[in-house]
């Protein structure tokens, strides 16, 4: 692909996906829902398939929205709420501390900043990216396994780990995409740019895909 033809692919992939659901952060953030339950909802969402991220994060937010509220409940009652995200229990005792974190040191407000919120317990440059762009509409580009193969595939970038994509995506994504870009690709990597034999056939941007590593498609 040409570097000036990500705009024209963006909106291929946009408009290809207008009936697919979002992923449940970015529906939580659709939803204006506050920053703490976008937060909490990615530290669910890791390493866990997004459909029981969504049930998991549904059942938690009717008992608990706050971090005053979640530290109400046990434990067992969070684990009860949350399972079978992966590394539930791990997860868990992240949720608690974060909750405690945030009323002793943030005045209960989830930080706004990418410092701040790598200085809580759990939380790397994908949470705090999506934390920040779809909890505040602030400036960032969160890049999970979906962004970080979808872009290198494409020939957009050049990189060997998702951090690496981050920093060369704000060296050349047009900003104003910055925000959705994680949406899109992570909906479009889910659906048809899957990571083992991805659906070419049905691809709105084939024609503009290098498709790098590509060694068998459907």
């Amino acid at each position: 692909m040409h570097d000036e033809d990500i705009s024209r692919i963006i909106e291929l992939i946009a408009e290809a996906l207008k009936s697919e659901k979002l992923p449940i952060v970015s529906e939580l953030a659709e939803q204006k829902r506050n920053p703490f339950q976008i937060l909490i909802s990615t530290i669910l969402s890791l390493r866990t398939k997004d459909e029981v991220t969504e049930v998991a994060s549904r059942k938690l937010f009717a008992r608990a929205s706050t971090p005053h509220e979640m530290l109400k409940l046990t434990e067992d009652q969070i684990i009860n709420a949350i399972y079978p995200v992966g590394f539930y229990r791990n997860k868990t005792k992240t949720i608690l501390h974060v909750s405690k974190e945030l009323i002793e040191k943030h005045n209960s407000r989830v930080p706004d900043t990418m410092e701040e919120l790598l200085s809580l317990k759990g939380v790397g440059r994908k949470t705090a990216n999506l934390v920040i762009t779809l909890g505040y509409q602030g400036r960032g580009i969160c890049v999970d396994t979906h962004v970080h193969r979808i872009s290198n595939r494409l020939g957009y970038v050049e990189t060997k780990t998702p951090e690496e994509t981050e920093f060369a995506l704000r060296d050349k994504l047009p900003q104003n995409y910055w925000i959705q870009y994680n949406t899109l690709l992570v909906a479009f990597g889910r659906t048809v740019c899957k990571p083992v034999s991805p659906l070419c056939s049905k691809c709105p941007v084939i024609s503009n895909c290098n498709r790098v590593g590509v060694t068998k498609s459907r």
